[in-house]
């Protein structure tokens, strides 16, 4: 089992701490976003993968209508019963846990009638944009549902954790991290398409692997940074279907020539944020027929476009991370660089030869390191599976 030693220490609290063994474990993954980057509220394209770090959740019944939550990280305990789940404003970590648990009972936990006791612990580090979020609504909804005895599929389940992102933890995301964290695969990418709600894995072969860099600057989406880019992609579509001869729901609908033709009856700012996720999606389609072919060198060159376009379109990069992908430029086994997940800060994904990672991280730590003062964190991941019942 992967991270068995974080499995390990995890029953070992929860004996301690509840006085009895769990009655089941469940793990969920976090992930990287390799191609198309803010293009899943667009409904658009996106490749990404499941990550060999993740975070696991164990739970026993309780006797009682009762909940206690432990992160066993903090040692810290949340204390509720069924009837009173609510987003909480201390010790928010809980509310990634409990929203899961109010939607997995279309936000009517009462319905469960008896609570339960549980703790998490996870090997993913926060704020990198490697989504802990999602690997923990995800393994949370995969124990609870098996404890309660709910039958749900992949997609429902990474819908619930969705909608508490949305409603206990107040981030608008996507869907993108949950299905990610459900839906990957051992050494290969998971394909979405966020109109469908389909999603497929694609194999990358054994030679290649990522790097996640994680800079150290500050990682916040909550801060009004990622509502004002959605926003901005609302905003576009609803002006591209009053202009276009077609039916325009999302920017998915809107292709780069025409957003050429058109884009001058947008502000320039909306302008600059539209064509972010229309040229993602073109580059995910174009992206899947050069991995088809095995070409990872001209698929890395799509990940360099990526991150130029977050740079000066979407302006969702910042100084470190721009430092981080130009590093990578002039490292031969560096085939594609680009910032990974929401950005405004977190981490770099780079697509590697593993056999150079560490001549890799010692080019990009000194790079770093001569700028900033600091040395990022270089950590090489494999394309993992997804979530599932230990």
């Amino acid at each position: 089992m992967q991270n068995q030693e974080i499995y390990d220490e995890l029953v070992a609290k929860f004996e301690k701490m509840y006085g009895k063994k769990p009655e089941i474990v469940a793990y969920a993954p976090g992930r990287i976003e390799v191609l198309g980057n803010h293009t899943d509220y667009n409904e658009g394209y996106v490749f990404s993968a499941a990550i060999d770090k993740g975070t696991f959740f164990a739970v026993t019944a309780s006797d009682d209508e009762t909940c206690e939550l432990t992160a066993g990280d903090l040692m810290e305990t949340a204390k509720f019963t069924v009837s009173t789940v609510a987003p909480a404003k201390e010790m928010t970590w809980q509310n990634y846990v409990t929203g899961t648990f109010n939607w997995l009972f279309d936000g009517n936990p009462a319905e469960a009638k008896k609570g339960w006791k549980g703790m998490f612990l996870g090997n993913i580090p926060l704020g990198a944009g490697l989504s802990s979020s999602a690997a923990l609504e995800m393994c949370t909804v995969l124990a609870l549902s098996k404890l309660y005895g709910i039958e749900k599929d992949k997609t429902t389940m990474a819908k619930i954790g969705q909608k508490a992102e949305h409603t206990f933890a107040g981030c608008p995301c996507g869907l993108l991290d949950q299905a990610s964290s459900m839906y990957g695969a051992e050494g290969a990418l998971v394909k979405s398409d966020f109109r469908t709600n389909g999603f497929e894995t694609v194999e990358m072969g054994p030679s290649v692997a990522f790097m996640m860099v994680k800079s150290n600057a500050k990682h916040a989406l909550v801060d009004g940074a990622y509502a004002s880019r959605r926003q901005a992609c609302e905003d576009a579509a609803k002006y591209f279907a009053s202009v276009l001869r077609k039916p325009v729901t999302h920017l998915r609908d809107v292709t780069m020539a025409e957003w050429v033709l058109y884009r001058g009856g947008l502000s320039e700012t909306t302008a600059k944020r539209a064509v972010h996720p229309i040229g993602e999606d073109e580059r995910v389609l174009q992206g899947a027929s050069l991995l088809e072919k095995g070409d990872l060198k001209s698929f890395g060159a799509l990940m360099y476009d990526s991150h130029e376009s977050s740079r000066h379109w979407f302006e969702n990069s910042c100084d470190e991370l721009d430092t981080i992908v130009d590093a990578a430029k002039a490292i031969p086994e560096v085939y594609g660089a680009r910032l990974s997940g929401g950005g405004f800060g977190g981490s770099c994904c780079l697509l590697v030869d593993p056999t150079a990672a560490d001549k890799i991280a010692a080019a990009i730590t000194k790079e770093y390191k001569a700028k900033y003062g600091d040395e990022p964190v270089c950590s090489l991941i494999k394309p993992s599976k997804g979530a599932y019942i230990v």
